[in-house]
């Protein structure tokens, strides 16, 4: 994680992103720089705009979340109440005590993506 948030430090700052840069931004943090990991980063963000990327990114959710409250309105056409019925059944139980295994397990896959 401290890779990436290395290259944004240096994207924000208007600095190119490569070895060299990034290695003194990682060493200035006090971490342990991995040479090859340090190389893909650089590879992986060669034709990548990242101003673009964090914009798609944060706009990413607010779109979802407002493409199922549309579908859902348009779900809602006053048909029968057996209709109803389903969509209700469609919906997750949220009751579950299982929130802190959720939340472990969502940690955990971010992890896995920015090592």
């Amino acid at each position: 994680m401290e890779y990436v948030y290395a290259a944004l430090i240096l994207n924000e700052s208007g600095e190119e992103i490569n070895e060299d840069n990034l290695t003194d931004v990682l060493d200035a943090a006090g971490v342990d720089v991995e040479e090859s990991r340090v190389k893909a980063l650089v590879a992986a963000l060669e034709d990548v705009d990242i101003d673009d990327a964090v914009e798609e990114a944060a706009a990413a959710p607010a779109a979802a979340a407002g493409g199922a409250a549309a579908g859902g309105a348009a779900a809602d056409d006053g048909g029968d109440e057996d209709s109803e019925e389903d969509e209700e059944a469609d919906v997750p139980d949220t009751t579950d005590e299982d929130d802190d295994e959720d939340e472990e397990a969502d940690g955990e896959g971010l992890g896995e993506l920015f090592g």
